[in-house]
């Protein structure tokens, strides 16, 4: 690695639709020469804002640190590749690693083929100069590198979160589907929500979109509850780096401020309430949100202005007239109870969402796993609508 104030280049790896949103929260970190991807963001950065990046950025699913690049044509000339770097730089016959294949190549098809190539190349090195190797360790590995091959192009970085930085190590509850904790933020920053009005998520689940929401408006570090991370392990981090990575964790820690915010939740299942409610206890964020055992259509949210976000059944579970029914209800809801909210929804089953029978203010494309979404607004402005734009050309 390089010098403690020295800059390097590193990769974001964010979800489709958040790279503009991920790019705003790296250059608050300080990170410059940011530039933009599909599901990734470049930018470059000393030490520090590597580790900030890891505990603070929280639509970021990786912090990358490409170390080498070179160009492949075969499995043959790619193992022979990757046994020329010296691996005892970072690794040695008693640590563990774990490799993770991404492929956008005709070359290639496996991407786990490739992982077991290069991690015979690795071995083979170590057995040769010492008569021992690392071992794999896919959970908490000394090393995970991260290998991509686009065309000819081998790329191989080395993992500075470990596991994925949605991992926050504060869900110990789930759902049957929950939603990815770094969307969830992403949803409420796409939202534009700033804790300034009432925020509801009248189909809560585990509850992770409002603790997400309450993260960002007390300026809790999203990963201040994990208990590591993957540059905690490396060779490269002496003495030092560890009392700089202390130094920065105290320090996001003290700008934690107690905000006055207004979160509620709904949840229909009394086994769900409960797991929600265990969860944002363990964020330690319980004094901020009141979750309610209730269906969506009869709680009554705060008077005024506020935000809603909801992230309901896409039908995976359900059949066409209880989903169609689904989302009408939802239309339905936020014409009788949330006039001056701003209310959005993600869900990838566009056929559903035009029972909403609203216009969507603003459409925005995200991906909830593998599932392309659409992530509507819908302005319930109070009055009618032809009221607000009467009193809007009065002003």
């Amino acid at each position: 690695m390089k010098g403690i104030s020295e800059n390097f280049k590193m990769v974001a790896k964010t979800i489709f639709g958040l790279e503009e949103i991920c790019a705003g929260e790296l250059r608050k970190m300080g990170a410059e020469n940011i530039n933009l991807h599909n599901r990734a963001v470049s930018f470059e950065g000393n030490i520090g804002v590597m580790y900030k990046a890891n505990l603070m950025v929280r639509t970021a699913l990786r912090i990358l640190v490409p170390m080498h690049e070179f160009s492949v044509s075969d499995e043959h000339q790619f193992y022979n590749e990757v046994k020329k770097i010296d691996w005892s730089v970072y690794l040695s016959a008693d640590d563990t690693l774990a490799i993770d294949t991404v492929l956008n190549t005709p070359i290639f098809n496996h991407s786990q083929y490739i992982s077991q190539k290069a991690k015979d190349a690795i071995v083979d090195q170590f057995r040769e100069r010492y008569g021992r190797r690392p071992s794999v360790d896919l959970d908490k590995p000394t090393l995970r590198i991260h290998i991509h091959i686009y065309n000819e192009t081998c790329s191989i970085a080395f993992d500075s979160s470990g596991e994925s930085l949605h991992k926050r190590g504060y869900r110990a509850k789930t759902n049957l589907a929950p939603i990815n904790e770094v969307l969830a933020a992403g949803l409420v920053m796409v939202a534009g929500w700033t804790g300034r009005t009432p925020l509801v998520d009248p189909m809560c689940g585990s509850g992770t979109i409002l603790i997400e929401a309450a993260m960002i408006a007390s300026d809790i570090p999203c990963n201040i509850h994990r208990e590591w991370f993957g540059f905690e392990m490396w060779h490269s981090f002496l003495p030092y780096d560890a009392e700089l990575w202390k130094t920065i964790h105290t320090a996001a820690i003290d700008k934690i401020n107690d905000a006055d915010v207004k979160l509620y939740g709904c949840e229909i299942s009394p086994h769900v309430t409960r797991k929600a409610k265990e969860n944002i206890k363990w964020a330690k964020v319980e004094d901020m949100i009141t979750i309610v055992n209730t269906d969506f259509q009869d709680f009554a949210p705060p008077e005024g202005s506020g935000t809603l976000i909801m992230n309901p059944p896409y039908g995976e579970r359900m059949d066409n007239d209880d989903l169609t029914a689904l989302y009408k209800s939802i239309g339905d809801t936020f014409k009788k109870r949330y006039q001056g909210y701003d209310c959005w929804v993600i869900s990838s089953n566009m056929e559903a969402l035009k029972n909403v029978g609203l216009r969507p203010s603003r459409k925005v494309t995200l991906y909830n796993g593998q599932l392309e979404c659409r992530y509507m607004m819908y302005s319930m402005y109070a009055g009618t609508k032809k009221l607000h734009k009467l009193e809007g050309k009065q002003e």
